[in-house]
């Protein structure tokens, strides 16, 4: 992979700023919208460029191959239960924690790949990154001025759609081969053919009458923050490789502490800067030790 230039640096912080958007975006579609919706709306809208590039790039979508019941399952996993988890938790939380706790994702990735792959156990960096970053997301459970007995359950479900994220991968690799283009189209229709019947028979949005500020925000989460967002991330893999894409991970939750300041006034205590200081260590070891 060449040296990253100004111009990678750039895209990087883009797709940083675009993922960690989302946060805030998903708060205010809820104001409108179901999660079951917003969900659907999220992988619907999200595969509209996605499917496009690979219309004009000619790469072959394989949703209903002999493997489809891989795509199925990961569609599941990675996208239909992670969307639908955080959207329902965010209601309750503000966005800036769940930007936080969605930061755990390659600490939780970490963990999974010693089980469940061969060249990625741990050792004595990598195990002190794991602690110090998950004992910040133990300690950020201990602001009661954001966290308390009515939305614990909320947070606990923002951090299983993490989790979520994390098993996606995993499964991921069993169909490493195919493009990622092919991978990402394959599983966003799965996806929106799961929640089809979820969204009509749960939630029948087209009985509501949606806030005008939900409904943009929901149509930006489907094109930009799920769709524009993969294809510029395959765009940084493809020229500088994983190790560099992955940095995104330190951006996102600064950014998303930021814009939902921004965006929504959502306060910022000492615990939040604490907690996030402890993941972002933690991620550093993780890496590092890579």
């Amino acid at each position: 992979m060449k040296q990253p230039t100004l111009i990678d640096y750039t895209l990087l912080t883009i797709l940083a700023l675009i993922w960690a958007s989302a946060f805030f975006n998903i708060k205010i579609a809820t104001y409108s919208f179901g999660p079951v919706t917003i969900a659907f709306l999220r992988v619907l809208l999200g595969s509209v460029p996605v499917l496009l590039l690979c219309y004009l790039k000619k790469i072959k979508i394989e949703a209903f191959s002999k493997d489809w019941y891989w795509f199925a399952l990961i569609g599941f996993i990675n996208l239909v239960a992670p969307f639908f988890l955080i959207a329902y938790g965010i209601k309750s939380v503000q966005s800036n924690l769940a930007a936080i706790l969605m930061s755990t994702t390659p600490l939780s990735s970490t963990v999974l790949g010693h089980f469940y792959t061969k060249n990625e156990k741990f050792n004595f960096i990598k195990t002190i990154g794991i602690l110090i970053g998950f004992s910040g997301i133990v300690y950020l459970f201990s602001d009661n001025l954001l966290i308390d007995n009515s939305n614990i359950f909320s947070a606990l479900l923002i951090l299983l759609g993490a989790t979520c994220y994390v098993i996606g991968g995993v499964l991921t690799l069993k169909i490493s081969r195919k493009k990622n283009e092919n991978v990402t189209g394959s599983i966003l229709i799965w996806a929106t053919i799961i929640l089809i019947p979820l969204v009509c028979f749960i939630e029948q949005p087209w009985n509501t009458v949606p806030r005008l500020d939900s409904t943009i925000s929901v149509i930006y989460l489907g094109l930009v923050s799920t769709g524009i967002a993969w294809l510029l991330r395959f765009k940084i893999l493809k020229k500088n490789g994983l190790i560099f894409q992955s940095q995104v991970s330190y951006l996102i939750p600064i950014f998303g502490i930021i814009l939902s300041y921004i965006f929504l006034k959502e306060i910022i205590t000492s615990k939040i800067l604490v907690s996030l200081s402890a993941v972002l260590i933690g991620l550093y070891f993780v890496k590092k030790a890579k």
